[in-house]
């Protein structure tokens, strides 16, 4: 057991084989017809993607300022990064944390690919004065309404950057991947269960995996603040079902590689391991110590993952 001083077990009282036996929550009515609906929509954005002057290069990679469209006119920005030195074969989505992003991840060993690095709208450079930027208040913003939930339209803005990626560099086209963490890890399991575009996806500490058990579960960030919201107003389990990472995974075509917290105290694990068991798809586990707090042996684990995300990769 780690150390910590959490007033609750973030281990949940589970190891890797209790956590490899979670199902998910039985699927509502019209989940599927709610998803597509809004993937078509989203399709038929034009996002218009716009590129600034290289701003700096770093490790081999250039970078540029980039913003395009996505649904209901929302301008979404974040960064793109092209290889120095070689051609574009590939290409990524790459979507973060509920902490937001402040810059974009240099590590990664994608040396042939352009990656896209959005801000989910509300979020970074994303930022809106209609949206609230605080994760705890981001999290239930219009969350009564499952048609103007904003998870949702953060999904939406996933797709529309694979939209932006694809006419910035039609070649990867067919070579299409996504990388997400935390939030990130989320609302990409909801995005690729409806997307054929992308080819492979890897979640990391993916979020909003079985609501009726997050709901459920001491937690910190922002399930905390959807467990109160749930408190006052036990309705918004519909629009938490249909906005839930775990039964979107039944309908996810594509192979998934996972890295899923053992430990987690903001991401409880059974939630991350519920989408990871429901993948339509059998997926790779990589059993992560923890997620969202620092262990022993950390850096050492997260270079092994990498080298086992690079392999993963290799045939997209």
């Amino acid at each position: 057991m780690l150390s910590h001083s959490y007033p609750f077990d973030p281990s949940y009282g589970h190891d890797l084989e209790s956590l490899l036996a979670i199902g998910a929550p039985e699927e509502p009515p019209g989940f599927v017809e709610f998803w597509q609906r809004r993937y078509e929509r989203a399709r038929v954005v034009d996002p218009a993607p716009e590129t600034g002057p290289v701003t700096t290069t770093r490790r081999g990679w250039k970078v540029h300022d980039v913003s395009h469209t996505s649904t209901e006119g929302t301008t979404i920005r974040g960064w793109l990064l092209v290889p120095e030195n070689e051609p574009v074969r590939r290409g990524f989505v790459i979507g973060h944390g509920y902490g937001g992003r402040d810059a974009p991840d240099f590590h990664l060993p994608f040396q042939d690919a352009a990656l896209l690095f959005p801000c989910a709208r509300g979020l970074g450079r994303s930022r809106s004065d209609a949206l609230p930027d605080d994760p705890g208040r981001h999290v239930v913003h219009d969350i009564t309404d499952p048609e103007r939930y904003l998870l949702g339209r953060c999904v939406e803005d996933l797709w529309t950057s694979g939209s932006a990626l694809l006419a910035l560099f039609p070649q990867v086209e067919g070579h299409l991947g996504y990388l997400g963490i935390s939030f990130g890890g989320g609302t990409g399991a909801m995005a690729m269960a409806w997307d054929p575009r992308f080819g492979r996806a890897h979640l990391n500490v993916p979020s909003f995996g079985n609501h009726p058990l997050r709901l459920d579960l001491p937690t910190t960030g922002s399930g905390a603040s959807v467990q109160q919201f749930y408190r006052r107003h036990p309705e918004i389990l519909d629009t938490l079902l249909l906005h839930d990472a775990a039964i979107a995974a039944r309908h996810i075509r594509i192979p998934v590689h996972g890295a899923y917290a053992l430990f987690d105290p903001m991401v409880a694990p059974p939630g991350q391991f519920s989408i990871h068991n429901a993948l339509a798809v059998p997926g790779s586990c990589f059993p992560l110590t923890a997620g969202h707090h620092p262990y022993p042996g950390q850096l050492e684990e997260e270079r092994r993952l990498l080298r086992e995300i690079d392999t993963f990769f290799q045939d997209l």
